[in-house]
């Protein structure tokens, strides 16, 4: 069995680290917004080079409050992609505003600049394009867009830890950038984790009110808030986790190379990155038309697989108030029906990315179907 994803060589080998500092925050009795919380916020705005970072409990939660600090709420819209996870068109819904969809770019799966300039309205608050699978998006057409017209961009990088465009880490572009910790991201927790970067002082102010109950004193709250602390176990964890990121995303590139080079020249579409640090693997995505007669060939292989995403955001049941219908954001619908996701994860075996690749020229070679 091929895995689609496999965490345990990954715990194992920075087992010792991990209790040790589960232990460590154990001994100390501080659970909540301690030490552990404060020094991995210091650390991961120092890996992205980048202003200040709000710890949160999760990716969601870190586009809802970031939403919620910049003042959008009930009657605004906020313009965002089909073609991602669910959670991040809920976190829109849930600040109070209405999504507004723009469709992908053509040939990729980011979100269209200029749809995103034709959608927006007098109502418009907020974009909130994603660096979907771990690839940059292009992100400064849609911040020029955004600065033209003075609204305000949330970058939803929850896939994408440690991505660059060009010499800057995504996340640091935007008012805000949100990240997920989410176990199977790049940079994972054991358990549900977020965070916000922002350069803006008076944004983290407000963010860090709002992730505590809207708290700005012991005994006093200035807003409404919410309970969205990071807790010191989860980021004691991110902390030893944080120091092996760039080679972790480094095993992803190998992995991806290899299924690149073995891929080659089959009637699929393969991942593009726009420069060679424009790619962190979090996910390596295919594409063809049999998309499901090669999972399904891929399965009878022992080999596991995941769509990502099989049911664009507008379709999906708990949109349909907003009025979408099939055909209305074409290109986000034409990759949801032919993107596979392939097995990948740091430490994969090279010969697991082989023998993966190896079946799929195989399926090409004939009808698709076992002889």
């Amino acid at each position: 069995m091929i895995p689609f994803q496999d965490l345990s060589g990954q715990f194992a080998d920075l087992r010792t680290e991990i209790e040790g500092a589960i232990q460590n925050v154990l001994e100390r009795n501080r659970f909540i917004l301690g030490p552990e919380v404060e020094e991995f916020e210091k650390e991961f705005a120092a890996f992205l080079g980048h202003g200040q970072t709000i710890g949160v409990a999760s990716g969601t939660d870190a586009i809802l409050l970031t939403l919620k600090a910049l003042g959008v709420g009930e009657g605004d819209e906020v313009i965002t992609t089909p073609f991602t996870a669910a959670p991040t068109t809920m976190a829109i819904v849930l600040a109070g505003a209405r999504p507004v969809f723009a469709d992908i770019e053509e040939g990729g799966y980011g979100m269209d600049a200029a749809e995103a300039a034709q959608a927006i309205s007098l109502r418009t608050r907020a974009l909130v394009p994603v660096h979907i699978y771990g690839q940059a998006l292009s992100i400064r057409k849609l911040c020029e867009t955004a600065c033209a017209l003075g609204i305000p961009l949330v970058e939803d990088a929850c896939q994408a830890h440690g991505v660059r465009f060009g010499k800057r880490m995504v996340g640091t572009f935007g008012a805000a950038g949100c990240f997920s910790f989410y176990p199977t991201k790049n940079l994972g927790a054991c358990g549900d984790a977020g965070l916000v970067a922002t350069a803006d002082p008076y944004l983290a102010e407000r963010l860090r009110m709002l992730r505590d109950y809207g708290r700005n004193g012991r005994d006093t709250f200035a807003q409404i808030g919410r309970n969205s602390r990071l807790d010191e176990l989860q980021a004691a964890i991110l902390r030893v986790k944080l120091r092996r990121l760039e080679k972790w995303n480094a095993d992803r590139k190998k992995i991806a190379a290899i299924y690149l080079e073995e891929l080659e020249g089959l009637p699929l579409k393969l991942p593009a990155s726009r420069s060679p640090r424009g790619h962190v693997f979090h996910l390596f995505v295919i594409a063809t038309p049999r998309r499901n007669e090669l999972a399904a060939w891929l399965k009878r292989k022992d080999i596991e697989t995941h769509v990502h995403y099989p049911v664009p955001v507008h379709l999906q049941p708990a949109m349909a108030f907003l009025g979408y219908k099939k055909g209305s954001l074409p290109r986000a619908e034409a990759a949801a029906n032919s993107v596979l996701s392939l097995p990948m994860y740091p430490g994969m075996p090279e010969g697991h990315a082989r023998k993966v690749a190896a079946e799929i020229r195989a399926f090409f070679k004939g009808p698709g179907l076992e002889s």
